[in-house]
């Protein structure tokens, strides 16, 4: 039966479809649904997990590959630096089961520290990378990466971006799937345990096994060639390549190549297709990756091609593509004018500025206000995390001084508490990203002797990636309900100086909490525990009564969005009020009446 999903779910469908036994991964936009995904359909004898972290995912992922079993591993494109570590030993020792690495890019970037490039890191590995163009392509094409993963005994990076996770497409789904069924592992420390002269004659295998993996995608069915053979062409790969064919469909003299198989680059599709071609435009994203594949084969057969892209400045450097700017990118390489607009635009009005911002009644803001006013005077370094409260940083609050990666706000504030003894050094962390990436930097704190504050922001989930279980919340993807994991426990056996569990929407008891723990030597740890609004919904309301005096502080200091100016007189708009009650605490006056 067809069933219109997601490119995500194309993908979990596709890896359902290929037999797929073991599933983990890390939340992470545009990745995250995924996993989320393969939940929601029949998945008897196939283990799926949230995993810890993506180096935690790609690790039980591998043992499951040498068993012969068939394991996907999800994550975004900075995940894959979380992974790595294993990624680059995996390549070497290689897997007997089909092993897929998902790692979903963001150009843009609309959600990432970084726009980094997957395909790259493949090349890097010395192992394949698929780059579909279509969440239709994306069902198709991971089956197929599976396929070659076995047949080469080699992880592969799949490699989707933004618009192709998030595209939706009809695709055959089914009522049942069936694991793959293997062997188990056999032993054989000889391959499974890596050690130098193993890795230097692996490494040679690999070279040699590249070449192959290169004729063998010369022939793959998704790197294909359309249009009239001519001496203008354009080679696009992912995305970019259905923006180019939209645009084509009126210019079919002009040959449109695409590569979806990036790394082991197919030199002999693209020789066969470059012949006759004098002009090249490439079309990708989001480093010039394939432009300078053209170009390292124009070198090594001499050929005569003039080549366009990022490199000669004719497409953008950064960002997404889009239809539109494919468009003006090939109007100028056919030399056409530019087309007539057939919608007038100038006369619209810009849309109105949308900054991000913590959600009315978030407890993160609370907890930040907190530690601003405990704070107040004082010489302060605030560290912040990836999480939704790195959005602490906007203005009011203005309490995230950095932001770096997941984990680094643990370990940057002790940088700062060594380099400077008379500073409070603060680190800001989601309960999430606590398990994440959180643990080892404690323990690095409290064995180098930091004087450091910890605030765990724990609103139990993972707020910013859609809601997902972490092993604070009690249940995991297999639908089980497990021991919560215990962060006061966790700190107290590390051996914190003080922890200290508080509601942040009790303002008083939460600056008193800071006051006391910035006092003292050490590290310390303040638990911030209050639940997500947008998992525990609440009818509760504030209101403003008649002594409001309008000094406007409250929304001066909290930035609370249900705060609003109407005619120049504070109002609460009762549409987005959670009724927190941080307002009221703050109220000079007392004009604003509790939740009710």
């Amino acid at each position: 039966m067809k069933e219109y999903v997601m490119g995500n779910g194309a993908i979990a469908l596709g890896a359902l479809k290929a037999g797929v036994n073991v599933a983990c991964g890390y939340p992470g936009t545009p990745s995250s649904e995924i996993i989320e995904t393969i939940a929601k359909y029949p998945h008897e004898g196939l283990h799926l997990e949230w995993s810890v972290n993506e180096k935690a995912a790609l690790e039980v992922a591998s043992a499951a590959a040498y068993s012969g079993a068939r394991a996907l591993v999800t994550m975004k494109q900075v995940g894959l630096n979380v992974a790595s570590d294993p990624l680059m030993s995996l390549a070497y020792v290689g897997v007997e089961g089909g092993m897929v690495v998902v790692s979903a890019d963001d150009p843009g970037p609309i959600s990432s520290q970084t726009e980094q490039d997957s395909r790259r890191f493949a090349e890097f590995a010395r192992i394949p990378v698929f780059d579909p163009s279509s969440p239709e392509e994306a069902f198709e094409m991971i089956q197929d990466a599976f396929d070659y993963s076995e047949k080469y005994k080699t992880p592969v990076i799949f490699r989707p971006t933004t618009r192709v996770d998030h595209g939706y497409a009809s695709v055959e789904a089914s009522d049942s799937y069936v694991p793959k069924q293997f062997e188990g592992f056999k032993k054989d420390a000889g391959r499974f345990v890596i050690f130098p002269r193993l890795s230097y004659k692996n490494h040679g295998m690999i070279e040699e096994r590249n070449v192959r993996i290169g004729e063998d995608f010369s022939s793959y069915r998704f790197n294909t060639a359309e249009g009239e053979a001519s001496e203008k062409a354009v080679l696009a790969g992912g995305i970019s390549y259905m923006y180019a064919k939209e645009f084509l469909k009126d210019h079919p003299e002009v040959k449109l190549i695409r590569v979806a198989t990036p790394y082991p680059f197919p030199e002999s599709f693209m020789l066969r297709e470059l012949k006759g071609v004098k002009e090249l435009t490439c079309l990708e994203e989001l480093s010039p990756y394939l432009e300078e594949q053209i170009l390292k084969l124009a070198g090594k057969h001499a050929l005569s091609v003039k080549v366009f892209g990022k490199l000669t400045q004719h497409v953008a450097a950064m960002g997404e593509n889009s239809a539109d700017s494919v468009k003006a990118v090939l109007e100028r390489f056919l030399g056409l004018p530019e087309a007539e607009k057939k919608t007038r635009t100038e006369d619209i009005p810009p849309l109105p500025a949308r900054p991000p911002v913590l959600c009315a009644g978030c407890p993160h803001r609370a907890s930040f206000y907190a530690v601003k006013k405990a704070m107040e005077g004082q010489k302060t370094y605030y560290c912040g995390d990836i999480g939704c409260y790195t959005l602490g940083n906007a203005m009011p609050l203005d309490m995230v001084d950095t932001c770096l990666c997941m984990g680094a706000g643990v370990t940057m504030a002790q940088g700062f508490s060594h380099v400077d003894r008379e500073g409070k050094a603060f680190a800001f962390i989601g309960d999430s990203t606590f398990f994440a990436s959180g643990l080892t930097g404690v323990v690095n704190a409290v064995y180098n002797e930091a004087d450091i504050t910890i605030c765990i922001l724990d609103n139990s989930t993972t707020a910013m990636t859609g809601h997902q279980p972490h092993p604070g919340t009690g249940r995991n993807m297999m639908g089980h309900v497990t021991q919560k994991i215990s962060i006061p426990a966790i700190l107290e056996g590390i051996g914190l100086a003080k922890v200290i569990t508080v509601d942040p929407l009790d303002l008083n008891k939460a600056v008193a909490a800071v006051k006391e723990c910035a006092a003292m030597e050490g590290v310390k740890a303040i638990i911030f525990k209050s639940p997500c609004i947008a998992i525990e919904k609440s009818s509760k309301k504030c209101t403003i009564g008649e002594s409001c005096i309008n000094c406007k502080k409250c929304i001066r200091e909290t930035g609370c969005p249900a705060l609003t100016l109407t005619d120049g007189k504070v109002c609460i708009d009762a549409s987005l009020c959670t009724g927190c009650g941080l307002c009221a605490q703050v109220c000079p006056v007392s004009a604003i009446g509790g939740a009710s």
